[in-house]
């Protein structure tokens, strides 16, 4: 069984793990020789198969020259430069948009590795969202609301606060299932920690930053302090969300029990087309399951709406603790070293420095995947809920789904 990796490119699809091609790989560039012969040197391009596809005469009558069958950029260049019919023989380098960065400091720093892995502390380079490969095409999703389905979001945190949803009728940040109010304060941390990975505010010159830079976070408290919850309260804050414009619903809880009334809750959101963006679970204090055999929910219902996320490290590995299956498991996205707002204060960012603390695991690698559906949205906003999933879905690259240090 293969798992795909998430590529967060919304135009491009590189693949992950594997060293950058960083030139064409159909055809070179050449320059004949001052002086030289046109007829040897049209010969010559006969000879092997080769194409002048383009000229450039004011350009001392470079040429664009196609790649011929069974020849690799290496081999032709080396045949062209021992002709003695150029001046000189090339790849036909790639150029690229200057890449449009944000200036938080845990970006800048390589610390947010999910986003951008260029290999810092012994990760694999490309193995990550490529993010800023998105971020070029867009970075702000401020019309598309999110629910965060958890313990609560601190809203005034300084890396959150800007993309705080406001309801218009009361001016809360959303809803607690627990009170029946619109207070839903993260007294856990979890929920809040959730809402940096997805929708930390992009550069502002503060901490970190989400996939999505700018959105409408929009926090429902269905998780206790103590991270449990049940599914009256995952019920009510599912109704909640469909009921004031939630376009995403991010879910990163899991139990081993199915309910029909859960699931007849995601039917109904699915059909406000509402996409459900479900964490496929973790292993107890070992290794992942394989959730095809072991069912987690509400990752394995059968739904068309979920979309369920497994984790991967920087390494490109599946996280040893991550859940996994062939069948109900979707792909996955970067969830190990993460770093992210947490509730203490409204400057607090967890985990501390120094103190060798790693916090991972599908509750943060499904945000990141709803902060890309959420980008997905916003670009393409004439697409229906199985259009962005099926979009999701091909922006990634297959990985083997064997977790790490099994």
């Amino acid at each position: 069984m293969v798992f795909g990796s998430l590529c967060l490119g919304l135009l491009v699809l590189p693949v992950f793990g594997a060293a950058p091609v960083n030139y064409r790989t159909d055809q070179i560039l050449i320059q004949p020789k001052a002086g030289g012969s046109h007829t040897a040197l049209a010969s010559f391009h006969a000879a092997r198969g080769a194409k002048v596809l383009q000229a450039f005469a004011a350009v001392g009558g470079a040429q664009v020259v196609s790649l011929p069958a069974g020849e690799t950029v290496a081999s032709l260049l080396a045949k062209y430069r021992q002709s003695g019919l150029v001046e000189f023989a090339e790849p036909d380098y790639l150029v690229y948009a200057d890449a449009t960065l944000p200036n938080d400091p845990k970006f800048v720093d390589g610390t947010l590795w999910g986003l951008n892995n260029y290999g810092q502390n012994g990760g694999t380079v490309n193995a990550d969202m490529d993010a800023p490969e998105a971020w070029d095409v867009l970075n702000s999703a401020s019309n598309i609301v999110v629910a965060v389905l958890d313990s609560g979001i601190r809203a005034t945190h300084e890396d959150l606060a800007a993309n705080m949803w406001v309801n218009p009728q009361d001016g809360g940040h959303g809803y607690n299932a627990f009170t029946g109010t619109n207070n839903p304060d993260d007294d856990g941390g979890h929920g809040t920690l959730v809402a940096g990975v997805l929708g930390g505010v992009g550069n502002n010159g503060k901490g970190v930053c989400g996939v999505a830079w700018r959105v409408q976070l929009m926090a429902c408290k269905c998780l206790a302090a103590d991270g449990t919850g049940s599914d009256s309260t995952v019920i009510a804050c599912i109704e909640y969300a469909r009921t004031n414009g939630a376009r995403i619903i991010n879910a990163s809880f899991d139990t081993p029990t199915p309910s029909l009334a859960v699931s007849n809750a995601i039917v109904a959101a699915r059909n406000a087309g509402i996409i459900w963006v479900a964490s496929a679970g973790n292993g107890q204090n070992t290794a992942g399951r394989n959730i095809d055999v072991t069912p987690s929910y509400p990752a394995c219902y059968g739904i068309d709406n979920i979309v369920s996320v497994a984790y991967t490290t920087r390494t490109d590995g599946l996280g040893f603790f991550s859940n996994y299956g062939a069948t109900n498991v979707d792909l996955a996205a970067p969830g190990d070293e993460v770093y992210s707002t947490i509730n203490w204060s409204d400057t607090s960012y967890y985990p501390p420095s120094g103190l060798g603390i790693n916090i991972a695991g599908t509750s943060f690698s499904a945000p990141g995947v709803s902060g890309a559906l959420a980008l997905m949205l916003a670009r393409y906003p004439s697409e229906n809920y199985q259009q962005i999933i099926q979009r999701l879905l091909k922006a990634t690259d297959p990985l083997p789904s064997r977790p790490e240090n099994a």
